[in-house]
């Protein structure tokens, strides 16, 4: 008969509760309580506590938006140019960085 480990007793801060409930609606409730070093059954509680609306979400804190998918893919479109415009930028760096090196002996 295995022990079970006492956990002193914590308190969490309303952001904190608020993004563990978040990182659980994304990875699932079990692998976020092992990640965040949590009890289950306080994340499970928290869960309960935001599906009711009666998790304080603190001021300031990011709201996720309903965005339709066209909106999401044209994002994400821009985004992808975005990167591969840096990538040739950083690739640019490189070689005139090396060049110069290379001049400099």
């Amino acid at each position: 008969m295995s022990k079970r480990e006492l956990v002193p007793n914590r308190q969490y801060t309303d952001e904190f509760r608020v993004e563990a409930v978040r990182l659980a609606e994304s990875i699932g409730g079990n692998k976020a309580a092992k990640r965040l070093g949590i009890p289950d059954s306080s994340l499970w509680n928290w869960l309960q506590l935001s599906r009711a609306g009666k998790l304080k979400a603190t001021d300031g804190m990011a709201v996720p938006v309903k965005r339709s998918l066209a909106e999401a893919e044209a994002e994400n479109a821009r985004l992808r140019r975005e990167l591969a415009s840096t990538k040739l930028d950083l690739e640019i760096v490189k070689k005139a960085a090396a060049y110069f090196a290379k001049e400099s002996r």
